[in-house]
């Protein structure tokens, strides 16, 4: 062991032991080289644990060895997925094969990086732009335990080397952009979008341009994305920070929430509306009162959902009691707004639970402004009787056209049938002034038929013809 050396060896000891681990296996083939596998995976954890224990262990010297052991062992070409149509909420991941070396040496960067001696201005030699890169690459890999060591490595390089923060938060960008536009895949969203929270909170005020169009042009238009499901809960913490360091973000962010807002996917809508509330924790009352109209349409066709856990999802805002005193304060914008849908699904919604909830924030209404309430309960029922009224004189008319409808029918069958007959009396006359016809033809042409005389004109001596009269 390097500990039980001499310290005069124990520096080309260690060196010697990350040359020796550089050395690859098969892990597709489990029956080859278990004695080689084992021995490596020996050495691993025992240069964790000296990396780990030890001081004055990090000398220049040992930075391109260990550069060189780290690179070789996890800096690799993610193999395709085994399944094309591989789906991460129901589908089960393809773990990594040679997990059992790979994980040590993700443990051995990891006690590196944290060694006290460690000292970024010979590490970045070594840990550069390139090795950056390949590190994000990597966060596409199926297996979640080697996005969750990617995630804690690339969350101390971004805190130990200032000169690589810009060139980090540009390529998650990229990665989040070609997620959106192109792939529509990417298994390490989520770790990515932890790594930027944190990051997000470190943010030093007045926010840069750059940040709030990162916040407009990639985060919000991320709620579009395939999986939602798998990265909502970090997404929606990035943007409730955003929105912490500047609050005037809020109307921006709430408008454009609003409108990639889910049509047809009601699992997505109550993600929508979790993170709506968890924005109006934070909201500032005079940034309410500029997006209270448009948001609270927006809750009030939710709550007039037929899915009840949209409904149920919408209505737990009057359980919230930051939100019920900004509800309060603008009970006069908000009431109006939320009153028709509310007054009818108390009547029809299917599901009691949901009327139930419904008569509670009802209550919960009147009592905030019980003048306003009645105001609403009497023009809504006037409303409803004139709908009716119309809805009647409809009817009516319906029935009008259709009376009108059938005697026209009447009529028509009657008029052809008259038609039909006198086209038949027609006909038969026709025929009979055709046989007339025919007989005086015949007459005329048989008179013609018969022998001239001949009369000879003795004065002349020519002949005349003369027809028989």
């Amino acid at each position: 062991l390097v500990p039980d050396a001499p310290s005069t060896e124990q520096q080309e000891l260690f060196t010697q032991k990350l040359q020796q681990c550089c050395m690859l296996f098969d892990f597709m083939d489990s029956v080859t080289d278990l004695k080689s596998k084992e021995i490596k995976r020996a050495t691993l954890n025992e240069l964790v644990d000296y990396v780990s224990t030890n001081r004055g262990v990090l000398v220049e010297t040992a930075y391109p060895e260990i550069s060189n052991m780290i690179c070789t062992n996890i800096l690799r070409t993610l193999p395709p997925s085994d399944n094309p149509d591989f789906d991460p909420e129901e589908d089960e991941p393809t773990l990594e094969a040679s997990w059992p070396h790979i994980q040590l040496v993700y443990e051995f960067l990891l006690r590196f990086l944290e060694n006290p001696d460690f000292q970024p201005s010979i590490a970045k030699r070594y840990i550069d732009q390139k090795f950056v890169l390949q590190l994000l690459e990597l966060f596409d890999s199926e297996d979640p335990r080697e996005r969750d060591f990617l995630k804690t490595v690339l969350h101390r390089i971004y805190g130990k080397f200032l000169g690589l923060r810009a060139f980090i938060r540009k390529q998650i960008n990229n990665i989040f952009l070609r997620f959106i536009y192109e792939t529509d895949h990417f298994n390490g969203v989520a770790e990515l979008l932890e790594i930027l929270g944190s990051i997000i909170n470190g943010f030093a005020l007045p926010l840069k341009a750059e940040h709030k169009q990162f916040l407009m042009k990639v985060l919000i238009p991320m709620h579009t994305g395939k999986g939602l499901a798998l990265f909502h809960a970090q997404l929606a913490y990035c943007v409730v920070q955003f929105l912490e360091k500047d609050p005037t973000l809020t109307e921006p962010v709430i408008r454009g929430l609003l409108k990639f807002w889910p049509k047809t996917c009601s699992q997505k809508e109550v993600m929508y509306l979790g993170e709506i509330e968890e924005i109006l924790d934070v909201i500032e009352p005079t940034q309410f009162k500029k997006i209270q109209e448009p948001l609270f349409k927006q809750i009030s066709r939710c709550v007039a959902n037929p899915h009840f856990q949209v409904a149920e999802r919408a209505l737990y805002f009057w359980n919230n009691e930051y939100i019920l005193s900004l509800i309060e304060e603008n009970i006069d914008k908000i009431l109006p707004i939320m009153f028709g849908s509310l007054y009818r699904i108390s009547k029809e919604h299917w599901n009691p639970t949901i009327v139930a909830l419904v008569y509670n924030v009802l209550k919960t209404l009147m009592e905030m402004n019980s003048t306003l309430f009645d105001e609403l309960t009497a023009s809504y029922k006037s409303d409803r009787q004139r709908e009716k009224k119309k809805e009647q004189e409809r009817e009516e008319l319906w029935k009008k056209l259709d009376e009108l409808k059938l005697s026209d029918a009447a009529a028509l069958v009657q008029n052809n049938s008259h038609g039909l007959q006198n086209a038949a009396q027609n006909n038969n006359n026709n025929n009979n002034n055709n046989h007339h016809d025919n007989q005086e033809k015949s007459t005329a042409i048989s008179a013609d038929h018969e022998d001239p005389v001949v009369a000879m004109d003795t004065t002349e001596g020519v002949e005349v013809v003369t027809s028989a009269k």
